[in-house]
């Protein structure tokens, strides 16, 4: 088994993400490309933003606030939300300096 402290490697990666070039920093906790699951914890400076395509997507909101833009279609999230993405592109934007939990599953 496994043990991970999302609350303290969300303070660990907001603080990389806040210092970074590019707002952003992101490190997968379970997973990868050789399992049907993966989970990845993400930082964003606010106004920063990250694309993704389609496909099975949740995103779990530990901190701060983000907004979710898929076409005409736009939803907010903080703390202890789950958000389940849409089938299409959309856009993650920091409202506020954010951290989440990015599932996908295959």
């Amino acid at each position: 088994m496994t043990r991970v402290s999302l609350a303290a490697l969300a303070r660990d990666l907001l603080a990389l993400a806040r210092a970074a070039d590019t707002g952003r920093i992101a490190t997968t906790v379970h997973g990868g490309c050789d399992r049907s699951l993966r989970q990845t914890l993400m930082a964003l400076r606010q106004g920063e933003h990250i694309h993704e395509h389609p496909g099975e997507v949740t995103v779990h909101v530990l901190h701060g606030r983000l907004r979710l833009v898929a076409g005409r279609d736009m939803w907010e999230g903080q703390p202890g939300d789950l958000l389940v993405m849409p089938e299409r592109r959309h856009r993650m934007e920091a409202v506020q300096d954010c951290a989440f939990l990015f599932t996908t599953a295959r």
